[in-house]
């Protein structure tokens, strides 16, 4: 497949949200609340994936029963044990029937209007959409008990992206944002080459789209903290640079000069 041929489809089409979910607990009945609102009025047609990456509170069963009860287009995928936000991700993916493959958090950091905003970049034809927490036009809320914990982050994520920009070969500087979208067609080219399944999922998956030449568009959002959901410390910043590396490894050549996948560099690295 030529990644500069890409269909566009015709607007109308199926799009699929994915929500990768981990032992949400209570915040998934708030979620499903918003959600189901949210495709009452949504426009066009709709399909929702939560894949349960070896959830044990419960929620799997939580989810099967309130989706028998609704008329929308609702699934619950399933499995056991953990494997990390980049493998539900990539499940979803691959289940999904979409035409346009978005996937965002389950606790919905980003409001619908992201996710449809999103949405409708992809529908115009653009292969691949973020969103980005530092465009121009993007919004952040939080209480102000939360200022310093947020300009903590905010700094953290500023040397990551340096990192980033430095190891692979990228210019977007909010590659961390938990909204993204792709083409079906995108998703498909990309995805056989993806083996992440932890944090550098969201760096894999952009550097395969910048070697296989798919335009990325990056969208402002309206992003909200209401606690401290995250601390980053030495043991996963290290975690964050090994993982840098071996996409770096595994991504350093364009596709169709070398082996791309990060499972085939270290099986060659091992011969």
């Amino acid at each position: 497949m030529d990644a500069r041929n890409l269909e566009c489809r015709p607007e109308g089409q199926l799009t699929s949200l994915i929500f990768p979910t981990y032992n949400p607990g209570q915040i998934i009945e708030r979620t499903w609340r918003q959600l189901t609102h949210f495709l009452e009025r949504a426009p066009g047609k709709w399909e929702v994936l939560f894949v349960c990456d070896g959830c044990t509170d419960g929620t799997p069963g939580r989810l099967t029963e309130w989706a028998r009860w609704t008329t929308e287009r609702i699934r619950v995928l399933s499995y056991s044990p953990n494997r990390g936000k980049g493998y539900a991700v990539r499940t979803g993916l691959a289940a999904a029937q979409g035409n346009w493959r978005l996937f965002t958090d389950v606790d919905l950091a980003y409001r619908f209007e992201d996710v449809l905003r999103v949405a409708e970049v992809l529908r115009a034809g653009v292969p691949v959409a973020m969103a980005s927490r530092t465009h121009r036009d993007s919004q952040v809320v939080l209480p102000t008990r939360l200022q310093g914990y947020v300009y903590r982050r905010h700094l953290q994520s500023l040397a990551f992206s340096r990192l980033v920009r430095l190891l692979l070969p990228l210019t977007q500087r909010d590659t961390q944002a938990g909204l993204k979208g792709l083409s079906a067609d995108a998703a498909k080219l990309v995805l056989p080459h993806l083996s992440c399944n932890g944090f550098g999922f969201d760096c894999e998956l952009l550097t395969a789209c910048t070697r296989y030449d798919l335009a990325i568009e990056e969208v402002p959002v309206c992003v909200r903290y209401e606690d401290r959901l995250s601390t980053t410390g030495i043991g996963s910043m290290s975690r964050m640079v090994r993982e840098l590396w071996r996409i770096r490894r595994a991504w350093r050549h364009r596709p169709g000069t070398e082996p791309v996948s990060a499972t085939t560099d270290s099986r060659r690295k091992a011969a």
